[in-house]
């Protein structure tokens, strides 16, 4: 181990503030662009649209917001890699293509060291909700029903890969019964066929079904947390209600990433501005009303966060034995 003598640690201090000066000067001096791998209306596309105004506000460039969905984020986030690392493009990425599609897709066209997580946004419990048309109330007589009729009740999901096909598929798998899987490119498009009733229920996140909950257009049987969510306090953990899925435990994130290579300054600077809009109290109150918590980590410990989510959802779709085909 390197010495440090009194006059070299006295310099240090000397050495370190300018650089951190630069971490949180670092300002774009052209229009930056907030790729969302998702269709609009979800919870990937909500973050960045309330996040661009705030960035736009601080940076003083258009901050625009673009949608790239299809195969389950993939496309999104291919695009990502595929940019210069110079910050002006970011992405508003989730827990489906940024750690379940590593083991998910035998062909996936990205690696996770070509992506740099920034920040985290918003985390959350996915919730279990049926359309008004179906019978069941509560998750014991949806898996009667599905039992009953197993392989044709249809369930809808945000992509093939994101994290709300895999809740429902684990389930399904814990209660030993059969669903047709109805995948759309986002959670708003999702929304649309389960408020028509043309599939009889999903697991989408919190986030982004929170407000047809409150409104009564949908019924919410049960979160995936492992507790209950102090939004839906009444709401059962999927946990509680049979004894086959005593074990059963899914939350979902979100967060800022961009593609690998971006200079250490840049993604301090960009972290420092995304947790200040965390700290927010208009924000936090968003949050609450949307059914989650801030995800508020530095550089180092969201990238820590992703690398460990990215280890248990390998584990589950290994011990599952599931594996697809992206694209």
């Amino acid at each position: 181990m390197p010495r440090i003598t009194r006059r070299s640690a006295l310099a240090l201090p000397l050495l370190a503030a300018p650089l951190a000066a630069r971490a949180e000067d670092w300002k774009p001096g052209q229009p930056v662009r907030i790729l969302v791998p998702a269709a609009p209306a979800g919870t990937t596309d909500v973050m960045a649209r309330l996040m661009a105004p705030r960035l736009q506000a601080r940076w003083g460039v258009n901050v625009v917001v673009e949608n790239r969905a299809g195969a389950g984020g993939t496309i999104g986030t291919l695009e990502l890699v595929r940019a210069r690392p110079d910050g002006y493009t970011l992405m508003s990425g989730n827990i489906g293509p940024q750690a379940i599609a590593y083991s998910l897709f035998r062909n996936l066209p990205y690696r996770a060291e070509q992506i740099t997580p920034i920040a985290g946004t918003i985390r959350g419990p996915n919730v279990l909700v049926v359309n008004n048309d179906t019978p069941a109330r509560s998750v014991a007589e949806l898996a009667a029903l599905l039992r009953a009729r197993p392989g044709q009740i249809p369930y809808a999901s945000t992509g093939v890969g994101q994290s709300t096909h895999l809740s429902p598929v684990l389930m399904l798998q814990m209660l030993n019964a059969q669903a047709i899987h109805v995948p759309f490119r986002g959670s708003g498009p999702a929304q649309v066929d389960l408020l028509a009733g043309h599939v009889a229920f999903m697991i989408d996140n919190l986030t982004g079904v929170m407000e047809h909950i409150r409104a009564g257009r949908v019924r919410a049987l049960a979160v995936t947390s492992a507790e209950r969510s102090p939004q839906l306090p009444d709401v059962p953990a999927l946990r509680e209600t049979l004894p086959e899925l005593a074990s059963y435990e899914v939350n979902t994130w979100f967060g800022v990433f961009g593609p690998a290579g971006l200079p250490a300054s840049l993604v301090t600077s960009v972290n420092a501005e995304v947790n200040a809009w965390l700290d927010l109290d208009d924000t936090k109150q968003r949050f609450t009303a949307l059914g989650g918590v801030p995800l508020r980590l530095s550089p180092e410990q969201f990238a820590s966060f992703v690398a460990g989510e990215t280890r248990k959802w390998a584990e589950v779709i290994r011990r599952e034995g599931i594996q697809m085909d992206a694209g």
